[in-house]
């Protein structure tokens, strides 16, 4: 039976020592995924049905729809180069979580985030469910994207989130030596290591900030909404970080974030946390490296 961690650092969390004494460590990532979602183009049996903006629309199954392959395009197409620009202007790093076909599709992505000096990590080859691809192929298709990255970026990926990962997902990914990290876990506002569950540092992510919400049933209706919900998680964070610092991340899409209300909603928070000091705007292997070197052997959680 695999384990569970369910007490975690049992309400004594370590002291991370942000660089520069930082309250929080706030961590956005771009999830670049358009191009590698399900489609007929793709090979697959069906269209795509998840994370658009026609909520509710059942897949085409052996048919194209064309509709549902635009919205994915404006993420590549206009998207992408918006938040982009947001960031550039600011001088502000992000993570992205890029699939492997989507970088291979659009390569100039790929150049354009080395070159603002954001970091590309693995997001596995095709934006899929994982629980349903053979260990054989999920290993290809890991090995496949290691290798797209580092062809585009001229290095491969220190970290790796698949999204809807399989059961074998981190056994495969523990034997990627480039690999330091993988966010494929929701659990904790701080890094961990998981003794005889994974080599690998977890750096959490989140999909509670995260502008998915925008397409799920019930979910935001407008940026403003977004906009409170990441300004309260982070000032919250930000005073309870006076003793005990913690990390925030934030998770954007290129397709859903990249328009422009919702553009403004992001150019609104980081300009509001730009305006508190004691904060640390980072990307994920920066995190990843800093706990190696303050909590090299970790607090292993499962004792």
């Amino acid at each position: 039976m695999l384990k569970r961690d369910l007490t975690g650092y049992e309400g004594k969390p370590p002291h991370p020592h942000w660089p520069g004494g930082a309250r929080v460590a706030v961590q956005f990532v771009l999830n670049i995924e358009e191009g590698a979602e399900s489609s007929i183009v793709n090979g697959d049996t069906q269209s795509e049905s998840y994370l658009h903006e026609l909520v509710g629309r059942l897949p085409r199954v052996g048919k194209r729809d064309f509709s549902v392959e635009s919205m994915y395009e404006y993420g590549s197409r206009a998207g992408v180069w918006r938040l982009l620009d947001l960031f550039g202007e600011r001088k502000l790093s992000l993570t992205a979580f890029a699939s492997g076909l989507s970088l291979e599709l659009n390569p100039k992505i790929g150049s354009a985030l080395v070159a603002a000096g954001h970091e590309v990590a693995g997001h596995s080859y095709r934006w899929l469910d994982y629980q349903n691809v053979s260990i054989e192929d999920e290993r290809r298709d890991i090995k496949r994207t290691i290798k797209i990255i580092k062809r585009i970026t001229g290095s491969p990926p220190s970290g790796w989130y698949t999204g809807r990962a399989s059961l074998h997902t981190r056994k495969l990914l523990d034997v990627e030596d480039d690999i330091l990290y993988i966010s494929d876990s929701y659990s904790d506002d701080l890094p961990y290591w998981q003794s005889g569950m994974s080599k690998k540092l977890i750096v959490p992510y989140t999909l509670v900030n995260n502008d998915m919400k925008y397409l799920m049933p019930n979910g935001f209706p407008s940026g403003e909404d977004f906009f409170l919900l990441l300004k309260d998680a982070f000032e919250f964070l930000w005073k309870e970080g006076k003793k005990h610092p913690k990390m925030m991340s934030v998770g954007l899409h290129s397709r859903i974030s990249g328009h422009p209300a919702r553009a403004m909603a992001v150019a609104r928070f980081l300009d509001h946390i730009m305006g508190f000091n004691s904060v640390w705007i980072c990307r994920r292997e920066e995190i990843a490296k800093h706990w190696m070197l303050v909590h090299p052997e970790g607090v292993k959680s499962i004792r």
